[in-house]
Parts: structure tokens; C-alpha cells; sequence
């Protein structure tokens, strides 16, 4: 097996320790190998391939410390065909959140998704992926 070595707050993993302890997992490296496994096989669901598919992702940030709403800006602006709306708020003293609603295919969607969880200092991404092909009247 491969030894990689990755950096993270001290916090993250004190949390990594502690979920990994009240989990029965044997340590930090069995939670990131499954962690790692999840999030490379959220988008690979075929069900959800050459799909209309609509999109909802939140961000939150802190607004005083860093350029995530600047970058956030330059994402929804490259990807002007994707995003069908945009919503920025206010949470809290320190906090903005971003919301995004996307419209397209599963690779630009999950394209999209990756580049704002490669932004620094994003604080949390969640998302859900909805099929809007077959969406028809209620019986």
C-alpha cells in the first residue's frame, strides 16, 4: 500500500481521530481511504450519466478572512451556461453563503462541484443532484 502524506488543521484531524474512535474504525488512515472512496464515487453513478440533471450547491465561507467570494464571482461567471441562478447571503457575524442552482450534465456538474471544493478557505460544499428529465405532472 502507498504511504501519502496530506496536511490539515489540527482540528480537522482531532475530529478524524475522535469520529474514527467512536466508529470502530482502526484509525485516521481507514477513515480518509473511505472518505476518499466516497467522494470519487459520488459522481460516478450511472444512473445520473447523459441526464438533464439540476443542481443545488451551498458554500459557506468566512467573508473576513478571505477572496472565496471573489473566486465564487469568477466560477459562476465561466460557467454562465451551467448556472441558472446565483444567490449570496449573510450568515452570522463572519459568514457569507454561496448558492448556486446548476443546470446541465453530470461531468460539468461534478467539474463545477470540484472546483469550488478546490477553493481555499471554503468552509463547507454540499450539494444534491436531481434528474429533471422525466419530470412530468403529478398523477
Amino acid at each position: 500500500m502507498t504511504v501519502v502524506s496530506i496536511s490539515m488543521p489540527d482540528e480537522l484531524a482531532d475530529r478524524i481521530d475522535e469520529f474514527a474512535d467512536e466508529h470502530g474504525y482502526t484509525g485516521r488512515s481507514e477513515v480518509v481511504r473511505e472518505a476518499a472512496r466516497n467522494l470519487l464515487g459520488e459522481f460516478e453513478d450511472k444512473r445520473l450519466e447523459d441526464r438533464d440533471l439540476m443542481a443545488v450547491v451551498t458554500v459557506l465561507f468566512d467573508y473576513e478572512t478571505t477572496t472565496v467570494e471573489e473566486k465564487m464571482m469568477h466560477l459562476r461567471h465561466e460557467n454562465e451556461d451551467l448556472v441558472a441562478a446565483n444567490f449570496h447571503s449573510h450568515v452570522g457575524d463572519h459568514h457569507c453563503m454561496e448558492l448556486f442552482i446548476l443546470e446541465g450534465r453530470l461531468e460539468d456538474i461534478s467539474t463545477f462541484v470540484g472546483k469550488i471544493r478546490a477553493t481555499k478557505d471554503t468552509l463547507t460544499v454540499d450539494y444534491s443532484v436531481t434528474p429533471v428529465d422525466e419530470v412530468g405532472p403529478f398523477a
